[in-house]
């Protein structure tokens, strides 16, 4: 069986890439990390590690509300509806997995007009834009909660649940490491996050006074944050300077230790992230992106806070504040307990690949 995955969402997609290790799987997704930014993207060097095949197709977004880029743009969405359909008619797949995104419109355009099934995957809380509008092309459309059911037609759309990495997966079980300082893990996502990289710079020295860190920049050429903190940290005394560990990306394996041994985890709050840390039950203190569409990563990392396990950073707020909610997290690590450890459901992955094999025959 011959499978296309459409990136933008990587995580639930190498989800599904390790239960389809046996067919022939073509990702289509984003070679360099940012539009006009040099460096690569986390999918492309993940997936070129796995020997997994990679196209990239340059289209134009969908925007609910007209901008200055609206009609450059749609200029684009012609070329990445071409390259689909070239890449589509080459490769000839069984069927097409979207997750939502820009980069699935061209592609499930193309892959309807080839009369090749596609199967959709919804991983918020609600309904993403392009996955909306694609609803009517897709033979099954996968949700990740009820939530979702009223945005999509009820004969064809399925509850799964979001595909959990297989690396978080192996590390639910896990021993803390003893005698040793708390670990935070910061993550801005894939591309990094320039200003919660802002907001660890102007506090890592005090920060590595009560815990150890591991940090993941991401590699965006536009900031230079990881080159600026690596600079940094040069300067610190060395007993700081060993416990601070400084990484553009981390490969899957290497997460998967830091996350096993992390006892608090800053990040954003997109779902497949607040997923993960629901499922694993770390304590986490989430910033939501504050232009993200109808706030979602806000609903997102509300919904981990009320299970108990999280609290919510307003990046609009200074970086002294910021400081003071991450020590007095670290200093009370033991209050935050998940009320709801089986909300996510660590199957979903096999249940999406069912529903896909199905779709392809």
């Amino acid at each position: 069986m011959k499978i296309v995955l459409i990136g933008g969402h990587f995580s639930p997609a190498i989800s599904l890439i390790e239960q389809f290790k046996e067919e022939e799987v073509l990702y289509i997704g984003r070679k360099h990390a940012l539009e006009g930014d040099r460096a690569l993207s986390l999918e492309f060097n993940t997936l070129n590690a796995l020997g997994v095949k990679f196209a990239q197709i340059n289209t134009g977004r969908l925007q609910r509300k007209p901008t200055r880029h609206t009609i450059p743009s749609l200029t684009k969405m012609p070329v990445g509806f071409w390259q689909s359909y070239r890449i589509l008619r080459s490769f000839r797949p069984n069927v097409v997995v979207g997750f939502g995104g820009y980069l699935s419109v061209p592609v499930v355009f193309a892959a309807y007009l080839l009369n090749i099934p596609v199967v959709l995957h919804e991983q918020t809380l609600e309904a993403g834009f392009a996955n909306k509008v694609l609803a009517r092309f897709a033979k099954s459309i996968c949700i990740s909660w009820e939530s979702s059911f009223s945005f999509f037609p009820t004969r064809k759309t399925v509850l799964t649940g979001n595909p959990i990495r297989k690396e978080i997966l192996d590390e639910k079980e896990y021993t803390p490491e003893k005698n040793k300082l708390p670990l935070i893990y910061i993550t801005g996502g894939s591309l990094g996050s320039h200003r919660i990289n802002l907001l660890i710079e102007k506090n890592i020295a005090k920060i590595l006074n009560s815990a150890r860190v591991t940090h993941q920049t991401g590699d965006a050429k536009k900031f230079n944050d990881y080159e600026r903190l690596l600079s940094l940290k040069s300067e610190l005394s060395n007993d700081l300077r060993s416990n601070y560990q400084l990484h553009k990306f981390l490969e899957p394996h290497m997460f998967g230790k830091v996350i096993r041994n992390s006892n608090l985890v800053i990040a954003r709050s997109g779902i497949n992230t607040v997923c993960e840390i629901i499922y694993l039950g770390r304590p986490a203190l989430f910033i939501p992106l504050s232009f993200a569409q109808r706030n979602e990563q806000k609903k997102n990392a509300l919904l981990a806070k009320d299970l108990g396990i999280a609290e919510v950073f307003d990046e609009g707020k200074s970086s002294e504040e910021f400081l003071e909610m991450v020590m007095n997290m670290i200093n009370n690590l033991d209050k935050y307990k998940n009320n709801n450890p089986n909300l996510i459901d660590g199957t979903a992955a096999e249940k999406l690949a069912k529903i896909i094999k199905q779709a392809a025959k």
